[in-house]
């Protein structure tokens, strides 16, 4: 379950860097639910070959993330935010995240 919201919110955070291939292979496994079969039975391809496709994605964006480091900034920021007391400044800090 970690690595299903994990990948998530790196999708959130990455997914305009994706081609609309790779976006639809993500989108229709972990968004809409689909199930390799029936993703492979939808591309008219093999069921490995949807596999190893949404792995290619996931792959990607841990390499965007490791370069960037946007997702691991957020949940940093996250965490100073929930320690500052000035309801204002947090409010505008959690805006910007």
């Amino acid at each position: 379950m970690e690595e299903y919201v994990y990948y998530n919110e790196l999708y959130d955070l990455y997914g305009e860097l994706l081609t609309d291939k790779q976006r639809k292979y993500f989108e229709d496994y972990y968004f809409n639910n689909m199930s390799f079969s029936e993703m492979a039975e939808d591309y008219d391809i093999s069921r490995n070959a949807t596999f190893k496709q949404v792995h290619i994605v996931c792959e990607k964006l841990d390499e965007y993330e490791s370069k960037l480091k946007l997702y691991e900034k957020r949940n940093e920021l996250l965490k100073i935010s929930s320690r500052i007391e000035d309801e204002k400044l947090k409010e505008r800090l959690e805006n910007l995240i």
